[in-house]
């Protein structure tokens, strides 16, 4: 099978407008995160609805290609980019443009989902540790996600789920596996299309968040489990964050 990786870019954020070409360790956030994919996956393209974001990845030497303003979704986009450049890809990951630090491990284990060919949709998850703390757990911009036996998504949401009655707070990491969602989908071509047409759904709608349109619609999401830490760039805080992290790393090179 071949897999092309593409990255959803939009310039518009209303947490964090022009996210995507924000200064990281010298580098523009989108920069970084082409750069880690590049290299694992058969090709990698991104899928911008700005000019600005174009000119920034072809100046560093990426490809991109112009989407339309107008999709509600990164997985819209991606299907849109898809079907100007996918010809001849059987699967199709979609990688987070404001996750700079996704790993090749983590490219390596959402494309080992599909080795099984009933996997039609698979994302990752990285368990929550007593270490990261009860404000790690409830931060609503880190989905948490419950799998059945089967390692199958059941629901996501920003809610911590699920609830661990009887216990005070400070004690739920410690008692249950919480899981976060880690922003890394793929999809078989042919589901892509499917989902993409669907009308966006009330649970989707709620809790914004696309991939319970799937979910809500009857498919099933097969669940890869990373021990790789990652920090997703919601915010300028998250920025900052990334920037301290990104310090670390290099300290530990």
């Amino acid at each position: 099978m071949k897999f092309i990786g593409i990255i959803p870019a939009r310039y518009a954020s209303t947490r964090f407008p022009a996210k995507p070409l924000a200064m990281l360790g010298g580098k523009t956030v989108i920069e970084r995160v082409y750069r880690q994919v590049e290299g694992v996956l058969d090709d990698v393209v991104v899928a911008t609805d700005d000019e600005r974001i174009m000119a920034a990845v072809q100046a560093f030497g990426g490809k991109a290609v112009m989407t339309s303003v107008d999709h509600k979704s990164g997985t819209d986009r991606v299907y849109e980019a898809f079907t100007k450049v996918g010809a001849g890809f059987d699967v199709v990951v979609n990688i987070q443009g404001d996750e700079p630090f996704i790993q090749a491990q983590q490219l390596e284990a959402i494309r080992a989902c599909f080795e099984d060919k009933t996997v039609d949709i698979a994302t990752l998850v990285k368990p929550f540790k007593p270490e990261d703390g009860f404000a790690a757990l409830e931060n609503v911009n880190s989905p948490k996600v419950v799998v059945n036996k089967r390692m199958e998504a059941l629901y996501f949401s920003r809610s911590i789920i699920p609830f661990t009655r009887g216990k005070e707070k400070s004690e739920w990491l410690a008692g249950h596996t919480y899981y976060k969602h880690i922003g890394l989908y793929a999809y078989r071509a042919e589901v892509l299309k499917q989902i993409t047409a669907l009308p966006q759904s009330s649970l989707e709608l709620a809790e914004s968040l696309e991939q319970l349109r799937w979910l809500e619609n009857g498919y099933k999401i097969k669940v890869g489990i990373s021990e790789i830490e990652t920090i997703g760039i919601d915010t300028p805080e998250d920025l900052a964050r990334a920037e301290q992290f990104l310090k670390t790393l290099k300290h530990e090179e």
